[in-house]
Order: structure tokens, then C-alpha cells, then sequence
């Protein structure tokens, strides 16, 4: 390395990653540095595609390496990895996946799949890989909020989840008629989120998206066992039963020792096209308020809406729609998810930047 590559090396030494609170050559984040004829030229690897502070990040670098004598261009160039998260602790990984998130809520009705899949697609759009497990074994949705449909293909014994809109899918729906009820216990479920998880072919993934049942039951102890999972989201309208209940919903994740990455509030309001009148049907601010008495992050508040549900019954979640503003919305709340991820991991696991 020359002097004034050196010297480079040293100046990014001054820029921090605000997420992570660590500089980014400790973070190893900066790749191919190289200084010829007065020009510097590198690539800066961030944790996530969905990082919001890709912009500020680039600029404090190209104002510290040119404030170098002896460089007078600056060329940088920013690309994102996401790391691998959850711990192990004897659960399978599953090949492929770098990050599973978990999407629960304490009850059923507070929009929880739609949360899920609209997620997953601003995850999606932000560049990163994304898939979704459908784990709602006795509703599962999830093909229909994304338009898919199939039977998936089993090859070399293993299955291939459909893909629709860019994002890999495996559901029980996909091997169940709309209208055939499942009669399942507690031991069958365990067998077949199994299976789902472990026999599928997920390909690479950086975030595997589990659409969990309402509740805290069977399936939610079984993931936590199966697999290491990097982090829960918690799903709640403003609403004191709902808070009770997305509350016991955090205590059992807390349990099991899976971190909460957030809380997202939905149905937090109705805004009423005609009139422009504001009606929080179901009180107000009551998932932020949760949030912050817990000690978990607060990831951001979603209004009823007729747009939300018709993406849903139509195949095409509204976070794609860029013409509406639930899409900045939901690409809000993905960034701060994938945020708490990397926050997660470099937290529990220093050496993931090696």
C-alpha cells in the first residue's frame, strides 16, 4: 500500500457508520482502495441495501479522502452485503438464508400478513433477496397477497418455492385448496414448519420473512427451536387489547431469547379522502407508547386504507406503488427493520465483518 494510500486508509478512519457506531475500516466495509495519479478510488460496503444513510456515508467519505494533499478525485463507488445474523446454539441454519425474521402479533385481525408481505416487497425493491414463509399454517395467505399461484416443483428431494414479484414464496397454501380446512396438532405443525423451512430450496436469500400465526403457540416455539432466527417484528393496532396481547407476544419472544428488532403500528388511523378528516378509530400512538415502555424500537405507524386492502386482495402490495404514500411508508419501515438487524448482529457478533 503507498503512502497516500495509507494516508486514504487513515482519513475513512474519521467515518462512522451512525447505525453501528464504529468507523467503517473497522467495520471492514471498505473494499479495493486503490490511489493512482492523484485519483482515489474505492468501494464502501454497507451492511444493507436498505440503508437511508447511504447518501450522508458517501459524501463524509469523498470530503475526508479529498481533503488529502496529493488527491484530487475522488471515486466512490457503494454497494451493499448483508450480513449473517442469529446465533446457533445446536438450531439448523438453513443454507442460503443469511437472516430469518420472524413477523407475530398477540392476536389475530391487526394486519400482520399485510405487514409482512409489504415488508418483504420494500425489502425487496430496496435490492436486497428476500423470500417469505408463509407459517400460518391453518390461513395461509400469502400466495394470494403476492398473485401466486402452483404447486411447487420438488428437485432432488428438495421443494422450490414459487417466485412472484421478484420474491421466492413457500406456503401450505400452494398444497391445499382455498376452501380445505387443516385439522392439525401441536406435533404436525412442528413437523411441517419443518419441512417447510428445512426441505425447502431457498436459494440465497438475505432475509427469509416468516409470516407467523396469531398467537404465541406451537409454531412460534417451533421456529425458535428449528432455526436461528436474527429477529422478531411485532404487529399491533393502537388499541388497549390489542397492546395487551402484542405485549404477550413480546414477553414470549423475549423468552425464548429471540430479540425484538421493533413494533409496527398498524391501522393507526383513518384519513378520509372526501374530507381530509383524521380519525384514529382505534386510539392513538399506542404502539409507539408500547414500544418505548418496553425498551424495543418503535419501526412506524401504517393508516387503514382502501389502497392497502385492495393490493392485498389483488395480488399487488402497495409498498410497489410509488405513486402512492404508503410505498414510502413501508420502504420507512424496512429500512429501520434491516437497521435493527445490523444493529443485532454487530452487537452479538463482532467478527461477521471478517
Amino acid at each position: 500500500m503507498s503512502n497516500l494510500e495509507e494516508k486514504a486508509m487513515e482519513a475513512l478512519r474519521t467515518v462512522e457508520d451512525p447505525d453501528l457506531h464504529r468507523d467503517i475500516v473497522a467495520l471492514q466495509m471498505v473494499k479495493d482502495l486503490v490511489v493512482e495519479g492523484g485519483k482515489a478510488s474505492f468501494t464502501v460496503e454497507l451492511t444493507t441495501p436498505a440503508c437511508p444513510l447511504k447518501e450522508q456515508i458517501q459524501r463524509e467519505c469523498e470530503e475526508a479522502v479529498g481533503a488529502i494533499e496529493g488527491i484530487n478525485e475522488v471515486a466512490v463507488t457503494m454497494s451493499a452485503r448483508v450480513r449473517q445474523g442469529g446465533v446457533g446454539e445446536g438450531r439448523a441454519a438453513i443454507p442460503g438464508v443469511r437472516n430469518i425474521i420472524a413477523v407475530g402479533s398477540g392476536k389475530g385481525g391487526v394486519g400482520k400478513s399485510t405487514t409482512a408481505v409489504n415488508l418483504a416487497m420494500a425489502l425487496s425493491l430496496s435490492g436486497a433477496k428476500v423470500a417469505v414463509l408463509d407459517a400460518d399454517i391453518y390461513g395461509p395467505n400469502v400466495p394470494s397477497m403476492l398473485g401466486a399461484a402452483g404447486r411447487p416443483q420438488v428437485i432432488e428431494n428438495r421443494m422450490v418455492p414459487i417466485k412472484s414479484q421478484g420474491i421466492s414464496i413457500m406456503s401450505m397454501g400452494f398444497m391445499v385448496t382455498d376452501d380445505q380446512p387443516l385439522v392439525w396438532r401441536g406435533p404436525m405443525l412442528h413437523g411441517v414448519l419443518k419441512q417447510l423451512l428445512q426441505d425447502t430450496n431457498w436459494g440465497e436469500q438475505d432475509y427469509l420473512i416468516v409470516d407467523l400465526p396469531p398467537g404465541t403457540g406451537d409454531i412460534h416455539l417451533s421456529l425458535s427451536q428449528t432455526v436461528p432466527v436474527t429477529g422478531a417484528v411485532i404487529v399491533t393496532t393502537p388499541q388497549n387489547i390489542a397492546l395487551q396481547d402484542a405485549r404477550k407476544g413480546v414477553a414470549m419472544f423475549q423468552k425464548v431469547k429471540l430479540p425484538i428488532l421493533g413494533i409496527v403500528e398498524n391501522m393507526a388511523y383513518y384519513l378520509c379522502p372526501k374530507c381530509g378528516n383524521r380519525d384514529e378509530i382505534f386510539s392513538s400512538e399506542g404502539g409507539e407508547n408500547t414500544a418505548k415502555k418496553i425498551g424495543v424500537p418503535f419501526l412506524g405507524r401504517v393508516p387503514l386504507n382502501t389502497h392497502i386492502r385492495e393490493g392485498m386482495d389483488t395480488g399487488k402490495p402497495v409498498a410497489a406503488r410509488e405513486d402512492l404514500e404508503f410505498h414510502q411508508i413501508y420502504k420507512d419501515i424496512a429500512q429501520k427493520v434491516a437497521q435493527q438487524v445490523s444493529i443485532h448482529i454487530s452487537r452479538t457478533n463482532d467478527t461477521i465483518f471478517a
